[in-house]
């Protein structure tokens, strides 16, 4: 492949680390043992799980108006470095924020997150500047298999400073997991940097800002008013919405989850680190399904795994248990992620599918508003984890119901 290929699917290595190492591990788990040590687990529970929604709104609300940009302004390299400033800032400052200091924590990580998802907006939208139409699915192929190498890997080794911290000459896991965030931010920085060197996009058309946002904005609507009229297009989203909600939500509660049922942080980290490295491959596995059996039936498999998975999760009591549900989920996970993605692409025009899966990455990218409030208000009102978690079944039979509406 090109240079500017293999630099433009780096930046999936350099911000991968941040959903890994971040989101789905270390901020969750530091955020109840450290952050928020002085109050209880449900309550460090509704407070990470209203936060985390938060974010993900206001994410979803600024959606269309980056997509806007990145479509009309010309400037997408300049905005996916700001977002990228915003994003490796905010991750360094975690490793300042002191004990006890829970708001200042989830301040720097809404930061961390925006600066996340603006940077992966306008990334995705260079992919059109550095591959041909016919390499589009292999170029984004192999951003997601770097993005899963590349956070796998730090990830990995961020665990074992945390398990070891003596091996590496630190005081303690607190240490390891605070340089931790500084090496996060370091490796977002300098894995961006071939992308900024080696990826290049077309000059601008002179469009102001405001113009940008207007048409960007009267575009998204006209969008929706065509998938509204298609109503096949229409439930999949809505199904979409529904499912891939408890997924990402699940994500991003597992680790405070073992940890409300008072499980070793070692053994958490370890099981993600396990759903990590699985996912990958069973994408593949998903795709071969997909085309025997059709992406239809492939992502109810996967609902239905998910469903069992949480009913499960809701009575474990072991760390044992723990493990064989981040293996299980590691073997939906990319299955479920894959086969909607290609269904989707089988019921959407072909000569507008640049504007129909904007909108599909939107609902995809920015989803979770629902799940972590629904998991943390019912924590904080039963006191139960197994309870919150079983809400999430609710996302997931909607999703599956809906589905079956789509006959396509």
């Amino acid at each position: 492949m090109k240079r500017s290929v293999w630099s433009w699917a780096f930046y999936d290595f350099a911000n991968s680390a941040f959903a890994t190492t971040v989101m789905a591990g270390f901020f969750p788990l530091f955020f109840k043992q450290y952050w928020s040590a002085d109050v209880s687990a449900t309550e460090s529970t509704f407070r990470l799980g209203t936060a985390s929604s938060i974010g993900s709104l206001v994410i979803m609300l600024l959606a269309p108006v980056l997509g806007a940009i990145a479509d009309r302004s010309g400037a997408r390299k300049r905005f996916l470095i700001a977002f990228t400033f915003l994003g490796v800032l905010a991750t360094a400052a975690l490793s300042e924020v002191a004990q006890g200091q829970w708001l200042l924590a989830l301040v720097a990580f809404f930061l961390g997150s925006v600066g996340f998802a603006g940077g992966t907006s306008f990334y995705d939208s260079l992919i059109v500047f550095v591959a041909p139409r016919e390499k589009l699915d292999s170029a984004s192929a192999l951003g997601y298999a770097l993005g899963y190498l590349g956070g796998g890997l730090l990830f990995a080794l961020n665990v074992w400073m945390a398990l070891k911290p003596a091996t590496f000459g630190l005081v303690d896991a607190n240490e390891a997991v605070k340089l931790s965030f500084l090496m996060v931010a370091a490796w977002w920085a300098l894995f961006t940097v071939p992308l900024v060197l080696w990826v290049n996009e077309p000059e601008s058309h002179g469009e102001s800002l405001i113009a940008a946002v207007r048409g960007g904005l009267r575009q998204l609507n006209q969008t929706f008013r065509e998938i509204r009229q298609e109503k096949e297009i229409f439930l999949f989203l809505l199904a979409y919405w529904c499912y891939i909600d408890g997924v990402d939500t699940i994500v991003r509660m597992a680790v405070d989850y073992g940890l409300s049922l008072g499980f070793d942080s070692g053994d958490l980290i370890t099981a993600l680190l396990i759903t990590q490295f699985v996912g990958f491959p069973s994408a593949i596995v998903f795709g071969r399904i997909g085309e025997k059996h059709g992406a239809k039936r492939g992502i109810y498999i996967a609902i239905g795994v998910y469903c069992l998975v949480t009913l499960g999760a809701s009575v474990m009591s072991s760390a044992q248990q723990f493990y064989i549900l981040a293996l299980v989920i590691g073997l939906v996970q990319g299955g479920i992620q894959s086969l909607s993605r290609s269904y989707y692409a089988t019921l959407i025009p072909a000569e507008k599918s640049g504007e129909f899966f904007g909108f599909y990455n939107m609902w995809g990218k920015f989803a979770a508003v629902l799940g972590p409030v629904m998991v943390g208000f019912t924590a904080r009102i039963t006191g139960s984890p197994g309870l919150s978690l079983l809400t999430l079944v609710i996302l997931f039979a909607a999703g599956g119901f809906i589905l079956s509406r789509v006959h396509r």
